[in-house]
């Protein structure tokens, strides 16, 4: 807060959201790239912003990069900046890596082309916001959003800013996955007419005592626009994406967005998504945690498919005739077979399926076995990244659909085009979220 005062934040964001028709002058990505940041033979200024478990895996994995250079770290954590700021050191034999509290500080550096964000979710996007408003191209730990007006107004600005972006749903760099979407998307199972997709679940917490502050933790900022609460040690863990003040849950943050990306990429939704969706799902009674336990929603798709998103305990009995060795994957099941995949294990019906050689006239999803890499790529030549913006949002939305579905407890019909219920105010008033003062978007 030394240096950027919140205010002046918040009044650059809400000029940006009200711009939005406006067309500003900004050069093409490629020019952006190759004049006014990196050069074939530069090196790749990157800076950090959340360096906890995920963000602190992203690092160690990033500064192995001969063409990286991380310049920053910022957490509001102490502890976990000043151990980033040691990886990083220790690194370059140097001491040059600085620290920062507050995102804005870091963001607001010119010395700065990329940066790698892994907040909780009811940061992603007013970072995000920032971020492609200071010129970064953006590395986004999933998911997209808190709400969906999150990710349509992030999405505008990633637009209008021509910002280099790709979401952390690396599954679209595992060959597996890439696999079994052009198995499908080249009819080798027929007509496709349901996908499941296994997702995860978790175990109640009795409710948890107020805690003391630990020093060295800014508690104000990590809970930033989210309604405020009594600290207490396990809400600014991990277990943060099961409570619903910062997250959706399994449905969407804490695993589902990463199976439901696979599943809009194989339906070749990019660009759409279902039109229909309903569901049910059981939330603890009592506890920490408040996000749905177990859920089953099932999403329509204008051509007929099914797509049913259920948490992996249901699954198990959901797919157990399929006799597949994880719970946690994707079922893609057309009129002539079948074929599930993982993380690390694919299977078929018939096993012939597994053969398939995809010839050089068919339908071939771009090819990335390295998603960092290729997002560092991206930086360089100005071409997208194999998961941009409209994708994320458009896999965002289904989470969305079916978090709110379960809670209207009844079937909601969608509308692609104005991404919005179609009939249902009630269900329309969910897609959009207060945050807490002074943060606006």
């Amino acid at each position: 807060m030394k240096n950027l005062k919140r205010r002046s934040f918040i009044k650059r964001t809400l000029q940006t959201s009200a711009s939005l028709l406006a067309a500003p002058t900004i050069l093409p990505a490629s020019v952006w790239n190759s004049k006014k940041h990196t050069l074939p033979n530069d090196k790749i200024n990157l800076a950090f912003i959340g360096v906890g478990g995920m963000g602190t895996g992203h690092l160690r994995s990033f500064i192995g990069y001969d063409d990286v250079n991380i310049l920053a770290v910022c957490d509001v954590r102490k502890e976990h900046r000043d151990n980033a700021k040691a990886i990083v050191d220790s690194k370059y034999g140097n001491q040059d890596c600085t620290t920062y509290n507050d995102f804005r500080e870091l963001l607001a550096r010119k010395d700065i082309d990329a940066v790698v964000q892994a907040m909780p979710d009811h940061w992603h996007v007013l970072t995000g916001i920032e971020a492609s408003n200071q010129g970064k191209a953006i590395y986004y730990e999933k998911p997209m959003s808190y709400t969906v007006r999150e990710a349509q107004v992030l999405r505008d600005v990633i637009t209008r800013n021509n910002t280099i972006f790709q979401l952390g749903t690396q599954q679209r760099s595992d060959e597996r996955f890439r696999f079994a979407v052009e198995v499908v998307r080249n009819k080798r199972l027929g007509e496709l007419k349901r996908i499941v997709v296994g997702s995860a679940s978790y175990g109640a917490v009795p409710a948890q005592p107020e805690e003391k502050i630990p020093a060295g933790l800014d508690y104000e900022m990590w809970l930033g626009p989210a309604p405020y609460a009594p600290y207490t040690s396990l809400r600014c863990t991990r277990n943060w994406t099961l409570i619903r003040d910062y997250s959706l849950g399994c449905l969407s943050g804490a695993w589902g967005i990463h199976h439901i990306d696979i599943a809009q990429w194989a339906m070749d939704a990019d660009n759409s998504g279902p039109i229909e969706v309903e569901g049910t799902g059981t939330i603890p009674n009592e506890g920490l945690y408040d996000t749905f336990q177990t859920f089953e929603v099932e999403h329509s798709y204008a051509n007929g498919a099914k797509l049913l998103h259920i948490d992996h305990t249901t699954a198990r009995h959901k797919i157990k005739q399929f006799d597949v060795r994880s719970s946690m994957g994707i079922l893609f099941e057309g009129t002539e077979g079948w074929i599930y995949v993982a993380r690390g294990y694919i299977d078929a019906y018939p096993k012939s399926i597994l053969q398939t050689v995809i010839g050089p006239n068919e339908i071939k999803m771009p090819v990335s076995n390295d998603h960092r890499r290729n997002f560092l790529d991206a930086v360089r030549t100005g071409n997208n990244p194999i998961c941009p913006v409209g994708p994320g949002v458009k896999s965002e939305i289904v989470c969305q659909q079916a978090d709110i579905a379960i809670r209207m407890g009844r079937k909601l019909n969608w509308d692609n085009e104005k991404e919005e219920f179609i009939g249902e105010p009630e269900a329309n008033k969910m897609l959009s979220g207060a945050m807490r003062s002074p943060w606006h978007l």
